[in-house]
């Protein structure tokens, strides 16, 4: 018989009834009933249940043992007496008759259970988290999380993709986030830099004829913490594609996302192929943001020309200034009390917003505090533009064009999870697609890339030499679930006549373009295929199918929201000898200066 186990604890079921068995593992629970002990036994696979009778020497010493102590038994298996069958359980209709013993490794007081689902601080959790991770939710997700990321390799490679891995130490390069920077110990003063992205490597790659590549990429960005992303360090699932359009590279990603989802969706529904795509002046319009939540059935309208020369002068003023008016429906709200109107406009005042105006369509009539300033006509092309009907409410945004669409897209959000019009049971894709591809900066007053600088704009060298660079569009697009963004992806600007006038516009001068992508912009000088591709971010991805709402939850050792790792203690300080060799001298900042006292 094997030194620890024949069986894992998920394993056992009635037809092994009378075998002598043997299984190792972590005490999850102990009851004891005077004359019974009974021990839950818990592995990676499962929980068995263990009867130690008082007669057996062991009885004694397992009522001492603290939970989580590791263990080793050896006893028959026996089935259950009806009344005691837990159904729940994959071993719930037997249990072990312990006939030996032998402890392992005894745990010491437990900073956190185990066995239960209390929460605990988060400095706790990540302090200890391999014991975090012992709890089943906890566990559940992380193999969650290892079977997603089979599942999508798999996928690729069916596609004919090929997995190549890109460096990790790499250059500095200007646009993104910060970078971690690694000193270089054979080149004094000269610094690595952790990718934020394989993305020059990728392209690279095409142009060395690859066709068709893909990584689960590690990606590092110091940047602060979100919800959805780690301070330190994320994973995409990065692909890239020759001779292709921006269509093809939504036929290769659809499958492989549809697949996935619908492998794990756990009875959740899954938008059908192909995904809906929205440009991103209709997504901001209709939706207020360029990651939509297309199961939110509410349309935003523009309404502007209502409002224009109305007797509402608010409104009527703000519009010959350069506002604009957005009308965002509340469906079937005509019934709600007043304090439901109130507490919307209270709310959009923790916006920024002055209020939120509204009208109700109810029993023919038009109500609220803006109503009586519309004649019917105006009224009825409210109701026209914006979909509304009687037992509808509207709400309105009026400000300048971003603003209004920034408060429109808060607000439609906030009413769709106040009237329950968000249906939970389902995954929706979309694509946003036609981004454009300059933006003006106001802070430095000049203009600059809104996206990827690599992308193609659309129309080439010639709309960069011609057209308003703010009204270019680029073959850029993001793919988006349940308003969250998976990924960003593009057409790859791959001739280098095109990266100097999109450099150029945006400030940069062909020596910088040199210096900083030099590589990538030589390799495009000897025959570069055009190409295009994606990275949907792999912990969004497991976020969604495991429904949890914070990226802690879904990966293994996160690192708090100082970036630190608690666990191992880092970032740590390194020894003098270290600095040294990487010819480095620390200059710490001063202190805070101490706040005087008042009397």
């Amino acid at each position: 018989m094997h030194r620890y186990r024949t069986y894992t604890c998920g394993a056992l079921t009635e037809a092994e009834e009378g075998k002598t068995v043997r299984l190792s593992g972590w005490i999850h629970r102990q009851r004891d009933h005077g004359n019974l002990l009974f021990v839950d036994l818990r592995d990676h696979y499962g929980i068995t249940q263990c009867v130690i009778d008082s007669s057996s020497p062991a009885f004694k010493m397992v009522q001492t043992l603290r939970n989580e102590s590791v263990v080793t038994i050896t006893g028959r298996v026996v089935k259950r007496t009806p009344e005691t069958v837990n159904a729940k359980m994959p071993t719930g209709s037997i249990e072990i008759a312990v006939d030996e013993f032998a402890l392992d490794s005894q745990a010491d007081i437990l900073p956190l259970q185990v066995n239960s689902d209390q929460e605990f601080p988060e400095d706790t959790r990540l302090r200890y988290r391999f014991l975090d991770l012992r709890r089943e939710k906890m566990h559940h997700n992380i193999v969650l999380r290892s079977k997603i990321i089979s599942s999508l390799r798999q996928r690729m490679i069916e596609q004919g993709f090929l997995e190549i891995q890109t460096p990790i130490l790499t250059s500095s390069s200007p646009e993104g986030a910060r970078d971690f920077l690694v000193p270089s110990r054979i080149h004094p003063g000269k610094f690595y830099a952790l990718p934020q992205a394989p993305q020059q490597f990728k392209q690279l790659l095409m142009v060395a004829g690859f066709d068709r590549y893909f990584q689960i990429a590690p990606c590092f960005r110091d940047e602060d913490a979100r919800a959805d992303r780690s301070p330190g360090e994320f994973y995409q699932l990065d692909f890239e594609m020759s001779f292709v359009t921006q269509e093809d590279v939504f036929a290769a990603i659809e499958p492989v996302l549809h697949g996935v989802f619908n492998e794990f969706a756990h009875g959740k529904t899954v938008s059908q192929m192909p995904f809906p795509h929205f440009a991103y002046d209709e997504a901001m319009l209709k939706f207020g943001n360029d990651k939509p939540d297309i199961r939110n059935p509410i349309i935003i309208a523009d309404v502007t020309t209502v409002f224009a020369g109305s007797a509402f002068n608010a409104f009527a003023k703000a519009i010959e200034n350069g506002s604009v008016v957005r009308a965002i429906p509340a469906p079937k709200s005509a019934t709600q009390s007043r304090s439901f109107f109130d507490k919307m406009n209270d709310w959009a005042k923790t916006q920024g917003a002055p209020g939120l105006g509204y009208i109700v369509f109810a029993d023919g009539e038009a109500k609220g505090p803006i109503a009586k300033f519309l004649d019917k006509d105006r009224l009825d092309s409210l109701k026209s533009l914006s979909g509304c009907q009687d037992g509808d409410a509207v709400f309105f945004a009026c400000a300048p064009k971003a603003q209004a669409a920034k408060l429109a897209g808060l607000a439609r959000t906030r009413l769709g999870e106040d009237l329950n019009l968000i249906d939970q049971s389902r995954f929706e894709f979309c694509w946003v697609v036609d981004f454009p591809m300059f933006e003006y900066n106001e802070d430095d007053k000049k203009i600059d890339f809104s996206h990827n600088p690599f992308s193609m704009p659309q129309g080439g060298l010639e709309a960069l030499n011609t057209q308003d660079p703010l009204t270019i569009k680029a073959y850029q697009y993001d793919i988006v679930c349940n308003g969250v963004e998976l990924s960003s992806g593009a057409i790859r600007n791959h001739l280098p006549e095109v990266m100097y006038k999109a450099f150029a516009i945006a400030g940069y001068d062909a020596s910088v373009v040199e210096d900083k992508f030099g590589g990538m912009l030589n390799a495009f000088k000897y025959g570069a295929p055009p190409h295009g591709g994606c990275a949907p971010g792999i912990d969004r991805i497991v976020m969604l199918l495991a429904n949890e709402p914070n990226i802690r939850e879904i990966v293994a050792f996160p690192m708090n929201q100082q970036a630190q790792d608690l666990l191992m203690q880092a970032p740590s300080n390194v020894m003098p000898k270290q600095l040294k060799e990487l010819h480095i001298e620390v200059k710490l900042p001063p202190p805070p200066k101490p706040k005087l006292e008042t009397a």
